[in-house]
């Protein structure tokens, strides 16, 4: 094909698109069709160059939105969840064809664990009370986890990859809060408004905190980074800026102890408190509490102090348990988890069951304003209490071994690494994991494309630095270079 023939052709099909387009607006009033360039773009890109479909998914995750019907117990976030499901189909399809993976990332111990946690699913889903939710919850899982753990580890063993993937999702969340900080200050910058006015971005402040204050974090760690020039830098610092004003609006009090736990962390990190004496002051501590629980309860219960924009007001409600409603309900949360486990605690009510279950199991002393039996209103309120209900003991257990394991192979790669920019990747990604593990403990947001990609993502990152990267001293990180496409590539030239 001569260059002027091609040249015809594309005109050719340059007018035949907009002479369709015009047709469709102005006789059938359909304005979709103009988006059949980007669809075949991301097509292109699906077959030839899937890394740059993860960082897409970066990107549209933050603005993504969520469609739910809850008669039909159905939910999706558009456009984030179908370029998910269909890389998921495409790393299965490329398993099978191939037969093959990175051998090191499939024997890792955090690969390990998630293998754990796929296979209790699966065990909890034959035991389950409603066996069809459960297997669409370990399907939307695995849509999550594959594209977001396994290929990203693959995609982020080009280094800059790493940073695009960050800064992707971090330029996508400057829109996120500049929409949610116009549409608060519409409203006086209000207690009440402050936990909706993310939407439908996000489904609340307390998921929409979780993402800030991952970002903040790993933010931060740019802000040290070595090789910036000082207009990137001030850029970086202005993030770091945003980020961290954004979090103190959002009123997430789950966010602000995140943080706290992180900075006693990183503290302990930098100190060199060896890993024994922290689980010893663990230990200890909650030695204490079960020792004198009934004065702390009574000292709690005398709290009065509501939620407020008063930043030392809000505070204080954090411990209120008498009469602060977002409090009192995730303890009415709780408690119906512990009955749902009493009555099957090896198995499980079965994966994602928990919000059509427990309704019964609550009790009316401990029901409040904001309680329901819909099932329409969220779920256990904590990533390890949760499981605990669905899964049973196991299912908790297998929680809290892949905390342990991430943050031991985080805290070992950041002591092993040889380069600073390796260093501060490692422990950015390892501390970003433990704010959203800590803020865990009050909420749970793993089912969601807004958490999930960004969790499992900076879970790729440290088994990448720690199989690729800790050692490496004179070699630029850049210099290892591998994806999927390029291997499929290579194999079909073969």
């Amino acid at each position: 094909m001569t260059k002027k023939t091609k040249i015809f052709l594309v005109y050719l099909a340059a007018f035949l698109f907009i002479a369709v387009n015009m047709y469709l607006v102005v006789s059938r009033d359909f304005y979709y069709f103009f988006g059949l360039p980007i669809i075949l773009l991301v097509l292109y890109y699906f077959l030839f160059s899937i890394d740059k479909i993860l960082l897409l998914i970066a990107f549209v995750t933050p603005l993504s939105i969520n469609f739910e019907d809850f008669e039909a117990g159905l939910g999706i976030s558009l456009p984030s969840e179908p370029l998910l499901f269909g890389v998921m189909v495409l790393f299965f399809a490329h398993i099978l064809y191939y037969r093959d993976f990175d051998k090191k990332v499939a024997y890792h111990p955090i690969s390990i664990t998630i293998y754990v946690m796929f296979i209790w699913m699966f065990i909890t889903t034959i035991t389950s009370e409603l066996p069809l939710v459960s297997l669409k919850y370990i399907v939307s899982r695995l849509w999550f986890v594959v594209p977001s753990f396994f290929v990203a580890a693959i995609v982020f063993r080009k280094f800059s990859n790493v940073h695009r993937f960050i800064w992707l999702y971090n330029i996508a969340l400057i829109f996120v809060i500049a929409y949610t900080i116009i549409n608060h200050a519409r409203y006086g910058f209000s207690d009440n408004s402050a936990h909706w006015v993310m939407s439908p971005l996000y489904n609340d402040h307390t998921a929409y905190g979780a993402a800030l204050a991952m970002f903040l974090i790993l933010t931060m760690g740019y802000v040290f980074y070595p090789g910036l020039s000082g207009t990137r830098r001030f850029w970086v610092i202005s993030m770091a800026v945003l980020l961290a004003v954004a979090t103190l609006l959002s009123l997430s009090r789950a966010a602000w102890i995140s943080l706290a736990a992180v900075l006693l962390v990183y503290l302990a990190v930098r100190l060199r408190i060896k890993l024994r004496w922290i689980l010893f002051s663990f230990v200890f501590l909650i030695g204490i509490l079960l020792t004198f629980q009934h004065e702390i309860i009574d000292t709690l219960e005398k709290n009065k102090q509501d939620s407020s924009t008063d930043f030392v007001e809000h505070v204080q409600s954090i411990y209120n348990i008498s009469s602060d409603a977002s409090n009192l309900e995730r303890i009415n949360r709780w408690q119906a988890a512990f009955r749902l486990f009493d009555e099957r605690p090896v198995f499980g009510w079965g994966p994602g069951t928990y919000q059509f279950v427990y309704g019964p199991y609550q009790r009316s002393k401990e029901k409040t304003i904001i309680s329901t039996n819909a099932g329409d209103m969220g779920n256990a309120h904590s990533e390890y209490i949760g499981p605990l209900a669905e899964m049973g003991l196991p299912g908790m257990l297998i929680m809290f071994l892949i905390v342990g394991v991430m943050i031991y192979t985080g805290l070992k790669t950041y002591k092993r690494a040889k380069r600073k920019e390796v260093r501060l990747i490692t422990i950015t990604a390892t501390l970003a994991l433990i704010s959203y593990f800590v803020h865990g403990v009050l909420n749970n947001f793993l089912d969601t494309d807004k958490l999930s990609v960004p969790v499992w993502a900076c879970m790729a990152i440290i088994v990448v630095m720690d199989l690729y990267y800790a050692d490496l001293e004179d070699v630029n990180p850049d210099v290892i270079i591998n994806s999927i496409a390029e291997h499929s590539e290579k194999n079909s030239a073969e």
